[in-house]
């Protein structure tokens, strides 16, 4: 396709439909028989899921909806590691492929699912012998490891609940999430591999816990020789830890409503908030997903290139895949380490079926050219899927023309770590619309609404809401229910995701961007707060505004503007001291790829920074009514 060709499609609407053979073989081949079934009978359609799965006792009520707290499946009890591992460890995927596994130099683990089953079960029990408990948190800060995996697992096995952090976050970052969770364990690596650099994490893990009072024992991975020390009874080897531990231990017998996981997500203030979701309807939710927005077939080799530190790889790496029986691909370091062929020459390696990935990493391969991907067989592709934050026109058609040669659908999904599970994509057998996420997910209403909550017409912006409880949505905010309930409280009677959106007549909907004061980066949610609060804890700064610019690589670059104190001479070295300051505080994602220090900020009367003046000051547009500005 040439680039006059391009343009000439993007300036017209372009409608792709799938692959006859696709649909006729997919795993929902009517999507508006599949969406008008939910509809009719919402609860019906729920029970049909979740009957598919193994419970102990089975619920009593499917939905039990007060605005705006839901329960999905009450009184049922279940444990998703029974259903993620023992179903097939008993059934006939003891020896499936659960995982292969490898990292940048070339190293490889192939794992069972019954090995993985061992490896869980064994931690499961270590894990209790070290006193945790069902509600206890653990926090894991660890590299993409199967290990890691086998930590989130072994702590839904006992019923405790596990806070993964990403392993780029700073001590910073990671001690707030660890007091917020007031966890009784970490569990950790010495290293992560990156670029070829062996990046330390005990060391990040030692200043997060200095004083805190509620760690009782940190779990190290070492991978590397000579190991690294280990301090006193607190600290313990990973295998070492696991050693003499039987290779099976009963599940806790959860409650639907228990809950599973605390995921820290950025808001639009400076404190991250702590999404709680729970075991049932988290499982039933991720278990549809994976099987419907994905086609997944038992013989498949599924992809996702996330990293479990993210929502994406708790749903779509470790608990709707593994529910589902899926042989999957899981890979450490960069994507274009050591050069743009790796990820495309693994799948050409494991002969993938079903990828995904973020919008950044496509744009990231698009500059590097086609020759990359055009040197490895990727006949194997059947699927390809994109995640984290909207999809341009242009990465879509290079996606489907050199990645997916023209015959794969593509999934542009849109969905939040609040929301657990997808809730809009194109599914399988509908025509795709470049740019366009598409329709939402059968089990899910969406819309998009004014202020009031009045769907807007066709074509015009407004408010992306969902309209009714889905089973995958979180139950609360840690510690913070008044915050939970602003979700709901914001649009009268919907869930209020924060972005805006359009939908077209065929009823696809465009995602625009967010609606608050929250920056995507490389598809990962950050707060203007947090970058600004870190900013202003350098002693050289006064105040701090941030803004996110477009990207042609990343969606959006984060742009500081910094006022100094007085006596501070700005500098290109104060630059560079003020990103390593935020690189400390909150890791290497939230650092400004530009800082403009300046005199003074747009602000309303009563002192709030307007950050859109600043944006469309940046961007040469109006900033529309400044009625409100102070100056």
């Amino acid at each position: 396709m040439s680039k006059e060709q391009l343009d000439h499609l993007l300036k017209k609407e372009l409608v792709i439909p799938p692959p006859e053979e696709f649909v006729k073989n997919a795993n929902v081949k009517d999507y508006e028989a599949e969406y008008k079934r939910f509809l009719e009978n919402p609860e019906k359609f729920w029970e049909e899921v979740a009957q598919q799965l193994i419970w102990f006792k089975k619920w009593e009520k499917v939905l039990e909806w007060n605005y705006p707290y839901a329960k999905w499946f009450v009184g049922g009890k279940t444990n998703i590691t029974v259903n993620a591992l023992d179903r097939h460890v008993k059934g006939d995927k003891r020896n499936k492929v659960a995982f292969f596994w490898e990292d940048e130099l070339g190293n490889e683990k192939v794992v069972t699912y019954g090995e993985l089953y061992r490896l869980v079960n064994k931690l499961a029990n270590a894990l209790k012998r070290a006193g945790i408990k069902k509600g206890d948190r653990v926090v894991i800060y660890m590299p993409l490891v199967i290990e890691q995996v086998a930590a989130m697992l072994a702590c839904a096995r006992i019923g405790a609940i596990h806070s993964v952090v990403y392993a780029g976050f700073s001590a910073s970052a990671l001690r707030h999430r660890i007091e917020d969770a007031e966890a009784k364990m970490v569990i950790t690596a010495d290293v992560t591999i990156r670029r070829g650099r062996a990046i330390p994490l005990k060391q990040i893990v030692d200043q997060a816990i200095l004083d805190l009072p509620t760690v009782e024992k940190v779990v190290v991975l070492r991978r590397l020789r000579p190991l690294v020390d280990l301090i006193g009874e607190k600290e313990v080897d990973f295998y070492s830890f696991i050693e003499n531990e039987p290779d099976y231990c009963e599940p806790e017998e959860m409650d639907a409503e228990d809950p599973l996981f605390i995921l820290y997500t950025s808001g639009s203030t400076g404190k991250p908030k702590g999404v709680l979701h729970t075991t049932g309807g988290y499982m039933v939710g991720t278990y549809y997903s994976v099987k419907t927005v994905f086609d997944l077939k038992e013989d498949d080799v599924y992809w996702c290139t996330a990293d479990p530190g993210w929502i994406t790889g708790h749903s779509y790496i470790v608990y709707g895949p593994l529910v589902a029986g899926a042989t999957q691909v899981i890979a450490e370091g960069a994507p274009n380490y050591p050069d743009f062929g790796r990820w495309w020459r693994i799948v050409e390696k494991y002969g993938v079926n079903i990828f995904y990935t973020a919008p950044t990493a496509i744009r990231m391969f698009m500059r590097a050219g086609e020759e990359w991907p055009n040197k490895y067989d990727l006949s194997s592709l059947r699927l390809l899927g994109s995640v984290g934050e909207p999809i341009n026109p242009e990465a879509w058609l290079w996606y489907y023309r050199v990645i997916g040669k023209e015959r794969c659908p593509i999934v542009d999904t849109w969905w939040q770590t609040e929301t657990g599970a997808v809730m809009i994509t194109t599914i399988d057998g509908l025509p795709m619309k470049p740019g366009k996420a598409g329709k939402p997910v059968p089990g899910v209403i969406a819309d998009v609404v004014d202020k009031e909550g009045n769907p807007v017409e066709p074509e015009k912006g407004g408010f992306l809401v969902i309209k009714f409880p889905w089973p995958s949505m979180m139950r609360t905010i840690w510690k913070n229910p008044q915050r939970y309930e602003q979700y709901w409280n914001t649009i009268p009677n919907c869930y209020t995701a924060g972005d805006v959106a359009v939908k077209d007549k065929d009823g696809y909907i465009m995602i625009l961007g967010r609606a608050d004061d929250v920056i995507n980066v490389s598809g990962h949610r950050i707060g203007t707060m947090e970058v600004e609060s870190a900013l202003v804890s350098h002693p050289a700064v006064a105040e701090a505004a941030v803004i996110g610019k477009p990207d042609p690589v990343k969606g959006e670059a984060i742009k500081a503007f910094v006022i100094l104190k007085a006596g501070v001479e700005p500098s290109d070295k104060l630059v560079e001291d003020l990103k390593y300051h935020v690189k400390m505080e909150l890791g290497a994602l939230a650092v400004p790829s530009e800082i403009e220090f300046v005199e003074k900020l747009p602000k309303t009367r009563s002192g709030k920074i307007m950050r859109r003046v600043l944006k469309a000051r940046e961007l040469g547009i109006d900033p529309g009514d400044l009625s409100t500005l102070e100056d």
